[in-house]
């Protein structure tokens, strides 16, 4: 796992650009609202953490990165913050929302279909750009950055015994568990995943080479599967729950009713998890993002 000492450096580093973001009470459970952050998802920690570790003259080049859409938009508002410029390359089928988010922060998206991106991203295409690529989830700085929050809760929650977490790329659990395990390794970290694209599980079951074709609204936990984040995760992660794609449209229009909060796909997969669990330890569900298209939004609270 990343070192302690390296996540409480780079969470001291964001700290001055990131929100302490608060626990709210549901049934059972507390959320973390990740949410809440300028960006509307945990992303800005990473980002922030990794800019700010560049040296002055790869960051003056400017900021690239590759995303579905909160990465994006997170790297644009670092980069607008520091003064430096950004590009993004994005699915051709990210949401209006996220796009929205990444301009409005002065990025410059670049949209591709699904397939061409991950090339773009396997061939590292990215060498040949002129700004300074971040990665979004395969990066040590993101991943201590996004650490930041494991530290809060232990600092808010002292006797806090597990936490859900839904996984994309990896950094966020990956991050959130070395801070945890770092200080309390009797913490139970869980990985959440829709089955709708349950990458993850079926990884650590045995199927990596299985294709996946993603048919889920946490559109946020799509990204691909990279042997550097198996690794990590294989140290990180304790197990693994698969929600149900209706039982994930469910917990939408639940969330924004029990909690009052709006959550997007992949922020309710640790909320839409926690009926799977037995009841007692002090548990957390991290609401990661809240970037949800609003006709999606409507669709779901008919």
């Amino acid at each position: 796992m990343v070192s302690l000492e390296k996540v409480r450096a780079a969470a001291e580093r964001a700290r001055p650009h990131v929100m302490r973001t608060p626990l709210t009470p549901v049934e059972g459970a507390l959320l973390k609202l990740e949410c809440l952050q300028p960006t509307g998802s945990f992303k800005v920690r990473g980002f922030f953490a990794a800019a700010l570790a560049l040296p002055q003259e790869r960051l003056r080049s400017g900021l690239i990165t590759v995303s579905a859409g909160n990465a994006a938009q997170a790297c644009a508002y670092v980069a607008h913050h520091l003064g430096v410029p950004c590009r993004v390359v994005t699915y051709d089928t990210t949401a209006p929302i996220k796009i929205d988010g990444m301009k409005r922060w002065g990025a410059r998206p670049i949209q591709m279909p699904r397939e061409e991106l991950l090339s773009w991203l396997a061939t590292e295409a990215w060498r040949g750009e002129p700004e300074t690529f971040i990665h979004p989830f395969a990066d040590q700085e993101v991943i201590a950055g996004h650490g930041g929050l494991g530290l809060e809760l232990l600092e808010d929650l002292p006797e806090v015994a597990r936490v859900l977490v839904a996984v994309g790329g990896g950094a966020l659990i990956s991050g959130v568990a070395s801070a945890l395990k770092g200080s309390r390794p009797d913490i139970e970290v869980i990985g959440v995943q829709s089955d709708g694209y349950a990458l993850w599980p079926r990884v650590f079951a045995g199927e990596r080479n299985a294709p996946i074709k993603p048919e889920t609204i946490a559109d946020g936990t799509t990204a691909p599967f990279d042997p550097r984040m198996f690794e990590l995760m294989k140290e990180c992660v304790d197990r693994w729950l698969i929600v149900p794609e209706p039982r994930l449209k469910a917990a939408i229009p639940e969330i924004a009713a029990t909690a009052k909060v709006v959550a997007e796909g992949a922020g309710a997969l640790p909320y839409a998890a926690l009926e799977q669990l037995e009841p007692g330890p002090i548990t957390v569900a991290v609401v990661s993002g809240g970037n949800i298209d609003p006709t999606l939004l409507a669709s779901l609270l008919r």
